[in-house]
This record gives C-alpha cells, structure tokens and sequence, in this order.
C-alpha cells in the first residue's frame, strides 16, 4: 500500500508541471497583446472613428443576437432535458452543428438561403427585404454559431432540476407555466447566466460567417473582429488595440457570469 501510494505522489508530482503547459500556451499571447503598446496610446487608438463605430455595432448586434439565443434557445433547451421524442438526437446534433462547422462555410450556408437567388432570399427580395450585407446579417450570423452555447448550459440546467419540486408547486395549484418561470427558471438560473454570458461572448468574438454573409462595411457590418482584420492592413497599433478591448470584454463577461452564478439562489 504505501509503496502504491508513493507512486501516486510521485505520479502527481510529474503532472504538475505538465498541467501548467496549456494553461501558459493561452497566457503567453494574451499577454503579449495587452502589454505591446502602451496603455494610453490603447485609448488613444481605441477612439479613432475605426474602433468606435466597431464597438457601437459590436454592443447592438451581440446583445440583439444574445437575446435571440434566449428566445428561440430556452424552448428547444427545456424540451432537449425533459422530453424524449422522436428525432431528439438529431435535433441535438443539428444543435451542436454550428460548434464543429467552420465558420465561413456557415456564412455561405447563410448566403445560399437568404441571398438575392437563395432559398427564401428570392421571395424576401420580392417583399422588398434584403438581408444579407445588412446588419441584421450581422445579427443572424452571430445568432447562427453562438446558439449552441446557450442552448447546451441551458439544457444542462434545467436537467439539474429537481423535478419534485416541480410537482410539489402544481400539487398546490400552480399553472405549468407559472412552475416553469417559479421554481424551474430559478433553480435553473447559474446555467442560464453562464449560456447567455457565453453566447455574447461567442457573438463578440464571430467572424468568419459574419464576414461571408454580411461583409465588412464600416459602420453597417464591421465589427470588432472585422475591424481588426482592417486596421492590421493600415496600423498595427489600432489593430492590437481592438484586440485588447475585445479581450477585456470578453474577460468581463466570464467573471461577471461566474459571480452572478455563485450569488444565484440554488431553491425557491
């Protein structure tokens, strides 16, 4: 027993070092990019007209798609944890899709749909409703490959529940619609927060569908993510800076979801 026990140690004490490995891979160039310019030349560059119509259309359209997600998300996530229908696998693959999907080939899938002579973009055009190119492209294409995070940290969240407590509410007279917005919603909640703050976080951070659907059109559809891929071509120091800003933005959102999800009532 204790010679098993040293090998463990000693197994562990090997691990260690190699634990720490990743961890710096994904250090080492954030740091780089936050300390390669100087904090206020970062400012400096951040309110060139460039990086401040980037950021206006960045906050619209991450906020519009993250609230889409939310919308069309939590249904599909609720009957994914609690229903078992015919087809469920692959509605769950076709959830999970966009995740292993590159994201330019997303951004012609899109294309091909909602274009002048695609599928339903040919009726649209005679409504006299253009998408693509448009900051509703913008829009659709983040909702597009962010929804899978909401949708898989919701589904686990309501498959957490406890469902006794679900009965106990409509043994006492309580709708199933007021059970769910009572007792599963907030039960729910630490889940719900980190998919939300991850499905902004994945609509921050989109380009390559966005820029296949909707182009880089400088305050119509050049976001963040664009925005750099355009001042690399012209000043690499506005181009760190987006990037840096990007960074901190996505940073905060992660902590700021962590918190709220420790502060969120685990019971009714």
């Amino acid at each position: 027993m204790a010679g098993r026990g040293w090998e463990r140690n000693r197994g562990l004490r090997l691990m260690t070092p190699l634990s720490l490995l990743l961890p710096l891979y994904i250090l080492l160039p954030l740091v780089a990019l936050l300390f390669y310019i100087d904090p206020r030349s970062i400012v400096e560059h951040l309110a060139s007209p460039l990086a401040m119509k980037a950021l206006w259309l960045s906050l619209k359209t991450t906020v519009g798609a993250t609230l889409l997600c939310v919308l069309l998300g939590t249904p599909i996530a609720f009957a994914l944890a609690r229903s078992s229908f015919r087809g469920r696998e692959l509605v769950d693959t076709l959830i999970d899709l966009p995740v292993t999907v590159p994201p330019v080939v997303a951004g012609v899938s899109l294309l091909l749909v909602f274009g002048r002579r695609g599928l339903l973009g040919r009726y649209l055009e005679l409504a006299g409703i253009e998408i693509p190119f448009t900051t509703m492209a913008v829009v659709m294409a983040q909702v597009f490959m962010a929804s899978p995070f909401f949708v898989k940290a919701a589904r686990a969240g309501f498959e957490a529940v406890d469902t006794t407590l679900e009965d106990v509410a409509g043994t006492l007279g309580a709708s199933s619609w007021r059970v769910f917005w009572t007792v599963t919603v907030p039960l729910a909640r630490p889940a719900l927060i980190a998919g939300t703050v991850l499905a902004w976080a994945r609509s921050l951070s989109e380009f390559g569908a966005t820029m296949m659907f909707a182009g880089n059109l400088p305050g119509r559809t050049q976001t963040l993510t664009l925005a750099v891929m355009s001042a690399m071509e012209v000043d690499l120091d506005t181009a760190v800076a987006i990037s840096a800003l990007t960074l901190v933005l996505a940073l905060g959102a992660l902590l700021l979801a962590k918190r709220l999800a420790a502060v969120a009532p685990v019971g009714v």
